[in-house]
């Protein structure tokens, strides 16, 4: 039966079949993407992130809960001035209609994720890189589904890794490293047959999942905005609202113009940022990311240290800005601290360190007029909510299955990993 979708290299036009693809065919340097049989957006009777099930590349659904909320802004929009500022909101906050436990808007990547494995890669294990959040999201994913999943971080994001759900479907792997180390790590255990890796931004489920971000905002508006606001580590979010965003214009209901994007990291670790502002397509290591793992150690929030970007690809982060005459920002820890605190205050929840660092970032857009005061806004606030789901929600620890040295013999410990998910399935 003919899938509800294709998908398409932007670089040579190939369109092909989804067999949990996550290149072209043809070898090009480009992300490939979803290209829907349904061109309108219509909103199915389904909880959470699947109501947009329309536009992600699944047929089936889980039902549960976490999707994203859009509201208006009231204290934080007049402490900054403007007038229409809307709050993009992944986390939990009953109030609002947040349920997302795990309080990050991976879970609307882990979510759709799951489902494409499930239909497209049947009998192989999902592998996942994490530096916390993403991690903990497929965790949870994993708890509510019971498909198995091979988790990899670094040995100081352990603590992150908890679930809602108690489970047994998770082998967690802690490295002695950095988040690059544990990416390399994950990659060494996927050339093991039957673990497949989960993507990163080459992963069209996890950009349309995050596109529902967009997708909510514009149903909710009945527009799309003018502008768009997000803290970055690969940019994947950025490019994700893009795509959705030429979705919706193509929709014909939302508005013919593209939101700017308005992309942050945090300092001192800014490799896009320096790129950007040099005008340069690709990142350059001596010069953008000098002294990595010290500037990686410094910074307020590590989830937003990449040091592989889809930044120069095709269809990537310089192309997402471009596009939209976008512009990206540093932002500095003592800022984003600031920044998260106001935000607790004027509009009564608590932060993801990432999502502070976007709340500054907004700020500067203000204060030099790259955003005006009258001006339709989307700040994307991708996570927020601890306090309250400790407070309400029991959270079960997932302990390492594996912990290992950066150099580990992929071959060995590949072996292991997946003895240990076909022993507990």
């Amino acid at each position: 039966m003919m899938r509800p979708y294709t998908l398409l290299c932007p670089d040579c036009g190939e369109t092909v079949e989804d067999h949990y693809t996550l290149s072209c065919p043809s070898g090009c340097r480009a992300l490939i993407r979803t290209v829907y049989r349904k061109k309108t957006l219509d909103l199915r009777d389904e909880p959470g992130v699947f109501r947009f099930a329309d536009w992600l590349p699944v047929e089936g659904t889980i039902k549960a809960a976490a999707g994203p909320v859009t509201f208006r802004s009231t204290a934080l929009a007049r402490d900054l001035g403007l007038r229409d500022l809307w709050i993009g909101f992944s986390g939990y906050w009953p109030e609002k209609g947040g349920r997302v436990l795990t309080c990050s808007f991976k879970e609307l990547e882990a979510l759709p994720t799951l489902v494409r494995v499930r239909e497209t890669a049947r009998g192989r294990t999902l592998v996942v890189a994490s530096a916390g959040n993403t991690g903990r999201a497929f965790c949870q994913t994993a708890a509510l589904t019971g498909m198995p999943v091979v988790v990899v971080v670094p040995e100081t994001a352990a603590s992150r890794l908890w679930t809602t759900v108690e489970t047994d479907r998770v082998c967690l792997v802690t490295v002695d490293g950095d988040y690059a180390d544990a990416i390399a790590v994950a990659n060494g255990l996927c050339s093991v047959q039957g673990l497949i890796p989960e993507g990163g931004a080459k992963n069209v489920a996890r950009r349309d999942g995050m596109g529902t971000v967009m997708l909510d905002a514009a149903v909710t508006l009945g527009r799309v905005p003018d502008h768009y606001v997000q803290a970055v580590g690969s940019g994947t979010g950025g490019i994700a609202a893009w795509e959705a965003s030429m979705r919706l214009i193509g929709d014909g209901r939302f508005g013919d113009r593209l939101p700017r994007l308005h992309l942050a990291q945090n300092a001192p670790f800014v490799p896009m940022v320096r790129a950007w502002l040099a005008g340069r397509r690709e990142i350059l290591p001596e010069e953008d990311m000098p002294d990595a793992r010290a500037s990686i150690a410094a910074v307020y929030s590590d989830v937003l240290t990449n040091r592989g970007p889809p930044y120069g690809v095709g269809g990537g982060v310089f192309d997402a800005l471009t596009a939209t005459g976008g512009s990206m920002y540093s932002v500095e820890n003592r800022d984003a601290e600031d920044a998260g605190r106001h935000f607790a205050d004027a509009e009564g929840i608590d932060l993801d360190p990432a999502a502070a660092v976007a709340v500054a970032a907004l700020r500067q857009a203000v204060e030099s007029g790259e955003i005006g005061r009258t001006d339709t806004v989307l700040l994307n606030i991708t996570g927020g909510g601890y306090r309250r789901v400790a407070e309400e929600h029991e959270r079960y620890r997932i302990e390492p299955a594996f912990r290992v040295a950066p150099d580990v013999d992929a071959a060995v410990l590949g072996a292991r990993v997946l003895g240990q998910v076909r022993n507990r399935a």
